[in-house]
């Protein structure tokens, strides 16, 4: 098998060494080149085209931004944004998903022996997952009228979803390609529609941003989930990066329960997980949705649930960014609708009635 060749592009000769010496510990990648800034990696890509490009976001002479967006209006390849995700620049890494990135990764740092081989492990699943991405050019995005507020109407129909003992809850998982994904799926739920309980592979710090752009774009409340948060009509949770995400019941009221512990599936937080914690506490009631995705997270749970009696969705291949997760979980038998992306949410709401 081919090694995945990857291209640096980072203004920090430490980062480019770290990240280097993370990458080539794992057999199937090799670094063929750094740059220490896009004009450089302008020069770099003339001599020899990589499978994937880690990109920093701010840089000396033109920021990452534009580069990736150059890149991707031009001649597109699997770019992987690389950065520290402090909280403030979540929103620069927002519009690096909008303008064609693949995936989101933490630079490596100092810290425990634990943290640092769990961040080898999600650095190179990235690059592996964006080496078999099929990145599309850039295009304009469309208008977005803005969001009306409602608030009184989504309160009314949460009183009324805790009271009864049948409402349908439908349970997502997702990973590589799966912001964008999301956004698709999201958009084209009502406000009424039940409540939905999210696992998008992410980093920590970076899920509440990703929320409230969803937020500001659909009919349905969108967040970050809080440990103890209902799910109820009207409402989106996201589970937060590096915390698992448990869906449970406590009488009529569905609410999410946020752990730590080790990856499951190799994730943190795990779609195995969720779909776990689904199907023991909504069985029946549930329905599950897996979207783009590299690996096999999802699968598993995805037939639990389907054991336990609820209808499954997975989304196909010509739609998806990477046919991972999808296929592994329609190789076990569990998935009941393969469909497009553009179809799911309504199917699912349909099942959900």
């Amino acid at each position: 098998m081919a090694k995945i060749k990857v291209l640096i592009v980072d203004d920090s000769a430490v980062v480019r060494q770290a990240l280097q010496s993370v990458l080539e510990s794992d057999s199937r990648i090799e670094v063929i080149a750094t740059a220490s800034d896009p004009f450089v990696a302008a020069e770099r890509l003339k001599q020899q085209i990589p499978d994937v490009i880690t990109l920093d976001v701010e840089m000396p002479r033109m920021d990452g931004l534009t580069f990736l967006q150059k890149i991707m209006s031009q001649h597109p390849i699997p770019v992987v944004m690389c950065s520290s995700l402090v909280e403030d620049g979540s929103e620069t890494l927002l519009k690096a998903l909008e303008y064609g990135a693949v995936e989101i990764i933490q630079k490596p740092t100092l810290g425990t022996k634990q943290f640092l081989e769990e961040s080898k492990v999600r650095i190179c699943d990235a690059i592996k997952a964006a080496a078999t991405a099929r990145p599309v050019k850039l295009r304009v995005a469309r208008r977005i009228e803005p969001k009306l507020t409602a608030d009184a109407v989504l309160r009314r129909g949460t009183n009324e979803a805790m009271v009864r003992t049948t409402e349908k809850i439908i349970v997502v998982g997702a990973s590589t390609g799966g912001t964008e994904a999301l956004r698709v799926f999201l958009e084209s739920l009502p406000m009424d529609c039940p409540g939905v309980v999210i696992v998008q592979h992410m980093p920590e710090n970076f899920t509440r941003g990703f929320a409230q752009r969803l937020d500001s774009l659909c009919a349905m409340s969108v967040k970050e989930a809080e440990n103890g948060d209902s799910v109820v009509r009207g409402h989106v949770l996201i589970a937060p990066g590096n915390r698992h995400m448990l869906l449970k019941r406590s009488g009529a009221r569905y609410y999410v329960e946020l752990k730590d512990g080790p990856l499951v599936s190799r994730h943190r937080p795990s779609v195995d997980v969720l779909f776990r914690s689904a199907a023991r506490y909504a069985g029946k009631n549930a329905v599950g949705v897996i979207l783009t995705g590299m690996g096999d997270d999802g699968a598993k749970g995805m037939k639990e649930l389907k054991d336990a009696g609820a209808m499954n969705i997975a989304q196909n291949e010509e739609s998806c960014v990477v046919f991972g997760m999808p296929k592994e979980a329609i190789a076990t038998g569990a998935v009941d609708y393969t469909l497009p992306l553009e179809k799911i949410a309504m199917k699912a709401l349909n099942l959900s009635r």
